[in-house]
């Protein structure tokens, strides 16, 4: 550690101290603002975009959806060393520093700064990530859209370490980072090894049943094979009925825990699987009042997404407390089986597949009613045996998801070790 007596004060909230024999300047007495127009030779150079991936700025793949300009004789060449910085909407945008090992055009909304001479552009990279991480290049932002101008970023004030300590720290940092980045990588390989195991547990109970010598008949649709003798393929519109969920937003969420409790289509993603009790988000009962009601039991599938593989999700709704639904939430209401079971077959492979084919749209996906109805899928005839099933999925996934939920932690906590790391290192609190 550098002993504290050789820190020096700089009267700046996110940066209180730096090392004594470091310098305090601003950008723009170490950095050149580029605005090289390509013009009509765009056609020869790469398209790179500012993404949230490795060092933030990558090669584009103009074959992969999204909206850009047909003609790019307005962008600007942008060189290796360079960094690029999106200082505009920087409260909604997920990450607006990205450091650039390409050649290449990018949008000329971007800011573009160049490393002036005894100045290596790695290290203020990843100052200025780390600035990005605790949201102090936010903060210094102004307007409704939290927007810098070239001027007021080019007068932010940096640490000025000697020239060979900058290249000391940045390659330092890409190391740990580098390694930091392969642990990940394994734990994120893990898991997903973990949710197939998971996958297979249940798509082999819902298809197969539990007893092992029981008779089995073809159903005739090669992606379903076999199922056992008594039980009967059904489509969805043969045993419930849909509806739409309706008149809540993510902008109707309120605070207080005494309000009525809903479900958004976001939350069926990102907040619970299979099913829940307990709704986390909360509406008004003004709110409540002109939106859709769901009820114990009640399927809910997704009816928007961003990926067809995803479209369609489902979970089933187990609480007593009333509840509500906003929109792009589609209902499906039954009383012949158990409702547990009918969520973890509609999260099969097989019906994933059936949904795939089904969805459309390219940039946003959307499911219909009409095309959930005509899923089919095996279903036991009696509620016990559905039970038995239901119980053994539990037993046989829940050491599963103990193990998952251990390497999601193990990934936040090295991730947060790497902002601390990236944090110190940037501002000399430890040597390299």
């Amino acid at each position: 550690m550098i002993a504290e007596k050789t820190y020096q004060k700089t009267g700046i909230i996110w940066m209180p101290e730096i090392p004594l024999h470091w310098k305090l300047g601003r950008v723009k007495s170490y950095f050149d603002f580029a605005d090289e127009i390509v013009g009509e030779n765009f056609k020869d150079y790469k398209v790179l975009s500012l993404s949230i991936k490795g060092s933030g700025v990558i090669i584009r793949n103009m074959d992969g959806g999204g909206k850009y300009s047909l003609s790019m004789d307005k962008y600007q060449v942008i060189y290796p060393n360079s960094i690029v910085c999106c200082l505009y909407d920087m409260d909604v945008t997920p990450r607006i520093i990205g450091y650039c090992n390409h050649t290449g055009i990018i949008t000329n909304s971007y800011t573009n700064v160049m490393p002036k001479e005894n100045v290596f552009s790695k290290f203020y990279y990843y100052f200025f990530l780390q600035q990005d991480i605790n949201k102090s290049l936010m903060a210094q932002g102004t307007g409704v859209r939290t927007t810098l101008t070239n001027n007021q970023f080019g007068a932010i004030k940096i640490p000025v370490p000697p020239y060979k300590e900058q290249i000391k720290i940045a390659n330092y940092l890409d190391s740990q980072v580098e390694k930091i980045k392969t642990f990940i990588t394994k734990k994120q390989t893990f898991i997903s090894l973990l949710k197939e195991q998971r996958q297979s547990v249940i798509d082999n109970a819902v298809t197969k049943g539990l007893n092992k010598n029981v008779k089995f008949k073809n159903t005739g649709i090669d992606w379903l094979g076999d199922i056992p003798e008594h039980w009967e393929v059904r489509r969805l519109a043969s045993f419930g009925k849909f509806s739409k969920g309706g008149n809540v937003s993510k902008g109707d969420l309120i605070k207080d825990q005494n309000g009525e409790h809903v479900l958004l289509y976001g939350d069926i993603y990102t907040k619970y699987e299979f099913e829940v009790e307990n709704l986390i988000n909360r509406i008004s009962k003004e709110t409540a009042e002109k939106s859709t009601l769901i009820m114990k039991g009640d399927l809910l599938f997704t009816g928007s997404g961003e990926d067809k593989a995803e479209i369609g999700k489902c979970i089933v709704y187990t609480g007593y407390k009333v509840a509500y639904t906003g929109g792009d939430v589609i209902i499906f209401r039954q009383n012949e089986f158990d409702s547990r079971f009918i969520s973890y077959s509609q999260n099969t492979n097989m019906v994933e597949y059936q949904k795939y084919i089904t969805s459309k749209g390219d940039i946003i996906v959307h499911t219909y009613s009409s095309k959930l109805k005509n899923i089919v899928m095996p279903f036991p005839p009696t509620i016990e045996e559905q039970t038995q099933i239901i119980n053994h999925i539990k037993t046989e996934t829940s050491k599963i998801d103990q193990a998952i939920t251990k390497a999601e932690k193990e990934i936040a906590l090295i991730q947060e070790y790497q902002k601390a790391m990236i944090a110190e290192a940037v501002l000399g609190v430890v040597s390299c």
